[in-house]
């Protein structure tokens, strides 16, 4: 008989990429499992995910707005109603395990697959829990981490360290450092800087990089710049003068060409970046977002940091220091091997296959 599993989640990048590489490793090691993706409605995951091949349902879900107080009012609403639709999927997939990712979804339905006696695995990608996850972790069966010390955040037993799993794209490429070049239009033997502030872009990576411009190919650096579909019009137009060293794109699909042509790396520090760019073993600055839950991308970039496996540059610095130290960082090649060297023992390549075992465990 086939099982059949839930995972739930999303809302970025950060949460579907994974949460797609562990429903690949699950299918590789038994191919005819029956997997459901539950997402929220409206976001991302709702594209991307049948995309990958799998099928999706949406919750009438939202997060806590921080910035606008009062768009929160029908949250406990959207609540009440989500886990409803939860229960009506539980009931009617009858899934062996539930797995959550993280993002909007993932609380509902791993609430009521708890309240229904079905297995659960909480696939906590942070260095810091959010509140959810600890709420979920106390009768959630399993707790794969991607960080040490997460006893202060869960109970020991149910812990799993795994890593943060990253998409088969990155871990499994071939492409050469030429290739990577070409496909960007970039020139052999020049400095390359690779700026990334994730899916929807990073207003302050951009706003950084648009006045310095005239900067990267005054010293002779190439810069690939993801700026987001929402900056991509004003980066285009401001770049055009600069358009031998710099290549604006609102979003890369083939991370791991930029990845592999890019000498170092100015990123946000969500959970998903910083596993690819330990497995891609990249120097980076991180200019972590400062209103992630928690301030966890803070704690996620601090964790390299103190390993000196990473620059850090507060979101606040953005402005005055990020032009400057990526500049200084693709010409001084000493602290650039230091930072490549202390990341490379960071990288897993294996932890969706991890996570996937741990899933089909529970169910055996």
């Amino acid at each position: 008989m086939a099982h059949k599993i839930i995972i739930a989640g999303g809302g970025t990048g950060g949460h579907i990429f994974p949460a797609i590489a562990i429903a690949n490793a699950i299918r590789k090691i038994e191919a005819d499992a029956e997997i459901l993706f539950v997402g929220a409605k409206g976001k991302m995951e709702m594209e991307k995910v049948p995309q990958a091949g799998y099928p999706i349902e949406g919750l009438e879900i939202a997060g806590f707005n921080r910035s606008n107080i009062f768009k929160n009012i029908l949250l406990p609403f959207k609540l009440l109603k989500s886990l409803r639709q939860a229960r009506n999927i539980l009931q009617r997939f009858q899934p062996h395990a539930v797995v959550g990712v993280g993002g909007y979804a993932s609380f509902p339905i791993l609430r009521k697959a708890q309240k229904m006696g079905i297995p659960t695995l909480i696939q906590e990608q942070n260095s810091y829990a959010g509140k959810s996850n600890k709420i979920l972790g106390r009768k959630a069966n399993v707790i794969c981490v991607g960080y040490e010390g997460m006893e202060a955040f869960f109970p020991a037993d149910k812990i799993l360290y795994t890593g943060n799993p990253v998409r088969g794209s990155i871990t499994q490429s071939a492409v050469t450092k030429d290739e990577a070049m070409r496909h960007f239009g970039l020139m052999m033997g020049k400095p390359t800087v690779f700026a990334v502030g994730g899916s929807l872009g990073a207003k302050s990576i951009n706003d950084a990089l648009l006045p310095r411009l005239a900067d990267f190919v005054n010293k002779d650096i190439q810069l690939i710049w993801q700026t987001g579909k929402g900056y991509y019009e004003t980066a285009k137009s401001a770049a055009a003068p600069f358009s031998t060293h710099v290549k604006v794109f609102d979003f890369i699909n083939v991370m791991d060409f930029a990845y592999k042509a890019a000498d170092a790396v100015i990123s946000r520090a969500g959970a998903l970046a910083i596993a690819e760019l330990c497995v891609a073993q990249k120097p980076v600055i991180f200019v972590p977002y400062p209103f992630a839950a928690e301030d966890h991308q803070t704690k996620n970039a601090e964790s390299l940091v103190h390993k000196n496996a990473a620059l850090l540059i507060p979101n606040a610095d953005a402005g005055a220091k990020l032009a400057n130290e990526a500049l200084s960082l693709v010409q001084n090649k000493a602290l650039m091997q230091q930072l490549e060297t202390n990341i490379a023992p960071l990288g897993n390549k294996n932890a969706d296959m991890t996570i996937a075992r741990a899933i089909l465990g529970l169910i055996k």
